[in-house]
C-alpha cells in the first residue's frame, strides 16, 4: 500500500468535529491563562540542539528528532516547551529583576520507542512563571491547573504533588553509587516497595537513611503523608522540602481547591531540571497524565540568567481523550448555512452570502448542476 495515503507511526490527522472540539478546548484554557495575567509567547518548532542537550536535563538525546542546517549546525524539533520559553525569556526579558508570566500553545515532537499508543507529536498548552521562587507561585500554578481542568469540563480529577528535593537529599546522605541511584529511581518510581527494600539492604545503606528510602514508595496520599515523611528523617533539606509542601497546601486551602490535591513523594520525573515540587494531574479515560509540571530553579542559568521558575504543560491530546471517554461534550459542529445557486442566480447568491457573513454567520456556496447541488 502506498505510504502517501498514510501518516508515519506516532502522528495522525485531525479533522472535522475533532478539530472543532480541540479549538474550543484551547480557547477555554487560554482564557484561564489570561485571567491569571499571563502573556502569550510563541517559540519556534526548530531549535539548536544545545537548548535541549543533556546539560539541560530534558528529553534524552536518542528521543530527539535531530537534523542539520546548511552550516552543519545540529537542530532539533522542539520536544519540550520549558527550555524553549526559558531561552526566549533570557533573551527578551529580565526575570532576574521582575517575574514574568508567559503562556504558550504548540506542538512537541518526541521520537519515542515502543509507542504503546503514545503519539510522537502532541499539542501542549502551558504556563511558565519565571523569576518567582515563592511558595505562593507554586500554589497559584496548582490553582491555575485546577481551574483549567474545571474549565475543560472535568469534575473528577486529582493533582498528585511530589518534591524532588526530598528524595535527592536522602540520596545524597546515603552516599549511594551511580548504579544504585539509577536502580533506586526506577524502583521508587514503580512503587516497588520490596524491590527498594532488597536494594537498600544489598547496598548496605546506613540505617538512618535506609528506612526513609524503603518507605518512599508508600509515601502517597493526603496531607497526613507530609507528617509521616517528616518523621522519617532528620535531614534538614528533606524537612525543608516537606515544610514547603505544607505551606503550599495551606495556600491551596485559601483557593478552596484542596480536594483536588494529593501528595506523592515517590514521584520522580525524567526531566532532571526539576528542583522542587513536581506535579501531575490524572483523570478517568487515559492512563497518561493530562498535566505535567514543576519547579526548575536552576534551568535559567543555562541561558545566562539566574531566575527561580515554575511551570506546567497541559497535554491537549490526553485531555481530549479523557473528555471523550467521560462523555463530556465540547462544541462539535459549526453552524454553517448553505446557499445553493445556479448560473442564473450566482450574483444574487454572492450578495446574500456576503451580507450573511458580514453579520457573523458561516456560509457555504454550492453550485447546482443537473438538478443536484455539487
Amino acid at each position: 500500500m502506498q505510504r502517501i495515503f498514510h501518516t508515519p507511526e506516532g502522528v495522525r490527522d485531525i479533522y472535522d468535529g475533532e478539530v472543532l472540539k480541540k479549538r474550543a478546548l484551547q480557547e477555554k484554557l487560554h482564557e484561564v491563562f489570561l485571567k491569571y495575567g499571563c502573556s502569550d509567547i510563541e517559540t519556534p518548532s526548530i531549535e539548536y540542539f544545545e537548548v535541549f542537550s543533556s546539560e539541560v536535563g530534558t528529553i534524552p538525546s536518542r528521543e530527539l528528532y535531530k537534523f542539520f542546517d546548511r552550516e552543519g549546525n545540529t537542530l532539533v524539533l522542539r520536544p519540550d516547551f520549558t527550555p524553549s520559553v526559558s531561552r526566549a525569556c533570557a533573551t527578551y526579558f529580565a526575570p532576574d529583576k521582575e517575574p514574568v508570566s508567559l503562556c504558550y500553545t504548540g506542538n512537541t515532537f518526541i521520537n519515542t520507542y515502543g509507542l504503546r499508543g503514545k503519539l510522537k507529536e502532541t499539542t501542549q498548552m502551558g504556563v511558565e512563571r519565571i523569576g518567582d521562587g515563592s511558595a505562593f507561585a507554586d500554589a497559584e500554578l496548582l490553582a491555575m491547573t485546577v481551574e483549567c481542568l474545571l474549565a475543560s469540563g472535568l469534575t473528577e480529577f486529582q493533582i498528585s504533588v511530589g518534591q524532588v528535593d526530598y528524595f535527592r537529599s536522602l540520596l545524597k546522605e546515603s552516599e549511594a553509587d551511580t548504579e544504585t541511584e539509577l536502580r533506586l529511581r526506577e524502583l521508587i518510581s514503580q512503587k516497588n516497595y520490596f524491590g527498594v527494600e532488597e536494594l537498600v539492604r544489598e547496598a548496605k545503606i546506613k540505617h538512618g537513611i535506609s528506612n526513609a528510602l524503603i518507605e518512599l514508595p508508600q509515601l502517597f496520599g493526603g496531607e497526613e503523608i507530609l507528617k509521616k515523611a517528616a518523621a522519617l528523617t532528620n535531614n534538614a533539606r528533606a524537612l525543608q522540602a516537606v515544610a514547603r509542601l505544607s505551606k503550599i497546601y495551606d495556600l491551596i486551602r485559601i483557593y478552596g481547591y484542596e480536594k483536588y490535591i494529593s501528595f506523592d513523594l515517590s514521584m520522580l520525573s525524567k526531566y532532571h531540571y526539576y528542583t522542587g515540587i513536581i506535579f501531575q494531574a490524572y483523570t478517568y479515560g487515559t492512563g497518561e497524565p493530562v498535566v505535567k509540571g514543576g519547579r526548575y530553579d536552576d534551568l535559567m542559568q543555562h541561558f545566562g540568567k539566574s531566575a527561580s521558575s515554575i511551570g506546567f504543560a497541559i497535554v491537549i491530546d490526553n485531555l481530549l481523550l479523557a473528555l471523550q471517554s467521560q462523555k463530556i461534550d465540547l462544541p462539535a459542529a459549526e453552524d454553517i448555512q448553505e446557499i445553493v445557486y445556479t448560473e442564473d442566480t450566482v450574483e444574487e447568491a454572492i450578495r446574500k452570502a456576503r451580507k450573511m457573513r458580514d453579520s457573523g454567520m458561516h456560509v457555504r456556496l454550492r453550485k447546482e448542476e443537473g438538478g443536484k447541488p455539487r
